[in-house]
């Protein structure tokens, strides 16, 4: 079984710097290849690797089409059975890779690995982009193991198990090549943030087991791209949420879903109004009309698409956290 493990990068010569170091150091194992894919960096990137780490390979893309457009392209060129996509604001941990290639070699219908993620800027605390692996709400709003919206858990050891989870995080997803192809890889219309939600569920409603393993930490910095403030971010988390919705809800669930997330999403552009941040509100309205703008693409994407089996939760998030107060998955 050979694991490659492919770290995107644009303009990012001080974080391979940084955090690239840890993964040649522990991850030196039989049939294991590190590959840098550059988004057509203009910085001094790929100098940098060739003369630092002339073991790992380059593969370079004639465009930065962002995460989604900058896998795709680059895992046409990479041959491996199990590819492992790693944000370069990741640091890993002796013997992270262990329990995850164990895992695929035992459980042939798991298709796609979450390692436990911390915030490497607070070590004890749980990572915003996927913390011990993902789930999503009736109306499409992300949430994980150890992070509820901004609520952030302490990790005691609580999520050391291994756990059935709906999405796994793109800060570090590991999935098996022929899955990822045969699902024709993520949607570039996306072009980050979510695309790995949709990718999941997409795996899920072809009856694919997504799994988290807590054996297995890397510390991730977050926001390293696209920082947490930014509106450009807000963007395209809420317009990527309804993508994902209306390419993968039941049928029958499609319009009172998108029509009370709309709703909701309004509701969030107020609160952002009242919490002086005008600019966010603004990316939301933005967000809706782009979506407005491509729903007829998503839904002739819907319809090659198998929906036998679609997930759909009953659970809503916003209500759970906002009126009953519950902070912690555990108490959900």
């Amino acid at each position: 079984m050979k694991l490659a493990i492919v770290i995107l990068n644009w303009n990012g010569k001080h974080l391979l710097e940084k955090f690239t170091p840890s993964i040649v150091k522990f991850s030196k194992l039989p049939n294991v290849e590190i590959v840098v894919a550059d988004n057509a960096s203009s910085d001094d990137s790929i100098n940098f690797i060739q003369q630092k780490h002339p073991e790992i390979k380059i593969v370079q893309n004639s465009v930065n089409g962002g995460y989604a457009k900058g896998y795709n392209d680059a895992l046409q060129h990479v041959k491996a059975d199990i590819y492992a996509l790693v944000n370069s604001d990741i640091e890993v941990t002796e013997g992270w890779l262990n329990p995850i290639i164990k895992l695929f070699k035992n459980e042939p219908e798991t298709a796609i690995v979450q390692p436990k993620i911390l915030d490497f800027k607070n070590k004890d605390k749980f990572e915003y982009a996927g913390a011990a692996g993902g789930f999503v709400d009736k109306y499409g709003y992300p949430y994980c193991r150890g992070r509820i919206f901004a609520n952030l858990e302490t990790d005691t050891q609580q999520y050391n198990d291994e756990a059935e989870i709906f999405w796994a995080s793109g800060a570090c997803f590991f999935i098996r090549s022929e899955i990822f192809h045969n699902l024709d890889g993520f949607d570039e219309d996306y072009f980050a943030h979510q695309e790995e939600i949709d990718l999941c569920w997409r795996a899920f409603n072809l009856q694919k087991t997504i799994k988290y393993v807590g054996t297995s930490t890397v510390y991730h910095i977050g926001g390293a791209t696209l920082k947490e403030a930014s509106p450009k971010k807000t963007f395209l988390n809420f317009r990527n949420s309804l993508f994902t919705l209306v390419k993968n809800l039941p049928k029958n669930s499609i319009i009172p879903i998108i029509f009370s997330r709309l709703i909701l999403d309004g509701i969030a552009g107020v609160k952002f109004l009242i919490e002086l941040k005008p600019i966010h509100t603004f990316a939301i309205i933005k967000a809706h009309f782009s979506f407005y703008y491509y729903v007829l693409k998503m839904i002739k994407k819907r319809k090659v698409l198998q929906q036998k089996n679609n997930y759909f939760s009953l659970k809503s998030i916003v209500w759970s956290h906002f009126i009953e107060g519950k902070n912690t998955y555990k108490k959900l």
